[in-house]
């Protein structure tokens, strides 16, 4: 094999170990993201987990050395029925190999079809992150989750895996939006059987 051909080779290779690293990363975030559906007693689709991973960016740079992927410009990341917009979406892995990401917009939002009904758990905020070491899921700056017809706004949105803890904090005038005027923490449930509605 020639010496040129064989340049070429090993630099394929190594574009293809980084895209693997990249997508191995965004898996995790995406597996971070249910945490925040078992907080509102949620279960995402079982099969998407099965399903592969499909990434759209208009650019994507990853580092093997610091071991981060940063994908921008319209990022919209799809696997199964969870689908994900973002301006900017950082994923990086610590030295014990834990992944930690960041997922940044104006807002960022995330969509993901609840396992065996006709329903959607969906949410935004202008940044999400998530701590792999802590399994837990962070919603900062004008957050909002939803589930069916239940909805929970807040400036903070935080749910702890491993603690099995969640918090909601309002961010006071400087943080209202339409939904939540005085910046409140808002919050409306449901009854569980609602009334079938009048056919007269």
């Amino acid at each position: 094999m020639s010496k040129n051909l064989q340049t070429r080779l090993n630099t394929q290779i190594a574009i293809l170990r980084k895209i693997d690293l990249g997508v191995r990363m965004v898996r995790n975030f995406f597996i971070s993201c249910l945490f925040i559906f078992i907080a509102l007693p949620a279960f995402a689709e079982k099969a998407d987990k099965d399903k592969p991973i499909e990434i759209e960016a208009d650019t994507v740079t990853v580092n093997d050395a610091k071991k981060i992927s940063v994908y921008t410009g319209n990022v919209i990341v799809t696997q199964g029925t969870l689908i994900i917009h973002a301006d900017k979406l950082v994923v990086r892995e610590d030295v014990e190999g834990f992944q930690h990401s960041s997922s940044y917009g104006n807002p960022t939002t995330f969509k993901q079809k609840r396992e065996g009904k006709d329903e959607y758990m969906e949410g935004a905020a202008l940044r999400i992150e998530y701590d792999g070491r802590m399994d837990k899921v962070q919603l900062y700056t004008k957050a909002w989750v939803k589930r069916a017809d239940d909805i929970v706004h807040g400036d903070y949105i935080m749910y702890d895996a491993n603690a099995e803890y969640s918090e909601v904090i309002g961010g006071g005038p400087k943080s209202a939006t339409a939904a939540t005027p005085t910046g409140r923490v808002k919050a409306i449930i449901q009854p569980k059987n609602k009334p079938a509605e009048d056919s007269n």
